[in-house]
């Protein structure tokens, strides 16, 4: 019979990253506050947090992050101008970033890396075990990666990584994983990890995304674990001795997920995410499709 585990109710999300890419768009504006055609990515991530059960949810940020806590508040002003204009439909949709979750924030003030961010979340999570979910990949909700996690978890204790082939060439981009079948399709059991490897020397194509339910032993290991690749205390590096040493903090297990993944950590990525998301629209979808058409066939006639 399965061994039950407690059952996870906190998600943390690091969102303490300055947006380098954007520029100079996120000078004054988190990246997390761009907008993935009339949401902002972060409001996504929380949502799937929700979704898969989540609802506390602690936000880890740092200076000029404010509009992420302004988001997730009330605005008085706005909904009374709504109200008083009777825009019930745009009303609702303010409301629902306010009511989505009970919202936390904490400060990481040095930014050290991932690890160094998870840490910040210490005293918040206590003993419990956890979800990290990072604000540039969007998992489509049709695709329940992270409610399929916590399913995993709640079986099998220890930890859990999300996983995705990719390209062996492209394995540098990522964290990879060296794996062991455990007899489900979907499943793995982790037995090293290794940062951002040279293709050469990747364990495998299975690449690290995004999406981690952690042990809370993960904690003790981090204050432990040196500044690695980059300079910056790494969560791979944690959940490598995990993985080494199931007595630490029980086995590391990952899901291989095969579903549809937006990556809006990239420029090109962002604007192929919205491309995509848009057409699924029901309100927007039909329209939009029709001149992506007409400007993809004058686009071809051109050349």
């Amino acid at each position: 019979m399965t061994e039950s585990h407690p059952r996870i109710s906190k998600a943390v999300i690091p969102a303490a990253g300055l947006g380098t890419r954007f520029l100079p768009a996120t000078k004054a504006t988190p990246k997390e506050m761009l907008p993935v055609v009339d949401k902002p990515a972060i409001q996504y991530v929380v949502e799937e947090a929700v979704s898969a059960g989540l609802d506390d949810v602690l936000m880890i940020t740092g200076r000029n992050k404010r509009p992420l806590e302004d988001h997730f508040d009330r605005n008085y002003e706005l909904e009374s101008a709504l109200q008083k204009k009777g825009d019930a439909s745009r009303l609702a949709k303010v409301q629902e970033s306010s009511d989505l979750a009970t919202m936390h924030y904490v400060r990481q003030g040095d930014p050290r890396g991932l690890g160094h961010a998870v840490l910040c979340a210490a005293p918040h999570v206590g003993h419990e075990p956890f979800a990290v979910l990072l604000g540039d990949d969007l998992i489509d909700p049709r695709d329940p990666l992270l409610a399929r996690m916590v399913e995993v978890q709640e079986q099998h204790g220890g930890s859990v990584i999300a996983l995705m082939e990719v390209e062996p060439e492209q394995i540098h981009l990522y964290g990879s994983a060296a794996v062991e079948s455990t007899g489900e399709s979907d499943l793995v059991k982790v037995t090293g990890l290794v940062e951002k490897p040279d293709p050469v020397d990747a364990p495998s194509n299975y690449a690290i995304i995004g999406r981690y339910v952690l042990d809370p032993h993960i904690f003790d290991i981090l204050r432990k674990t040196e500044p690695g690749r980059g300079g910056e205390i790494q969560l791979t590096d944690a959940l490598q001795q995990l993985a080494a040493d199931e007595k630490v903090g029980g086995p590391v297990h990952g899901v291989v997920f095969k579903g549809r993944r937006y990556d809006t950590g990239d420029r090109g990525d962002y604007l192929r995410a919205i491309v995509r998301l848009a057409c699924e629209r029901e309100d927007l979808g039909p329209d939009f499709r029709t001149w992506l058409r007409s400007y993809v066939a004058e686009e071809m006639q051109g050349s």
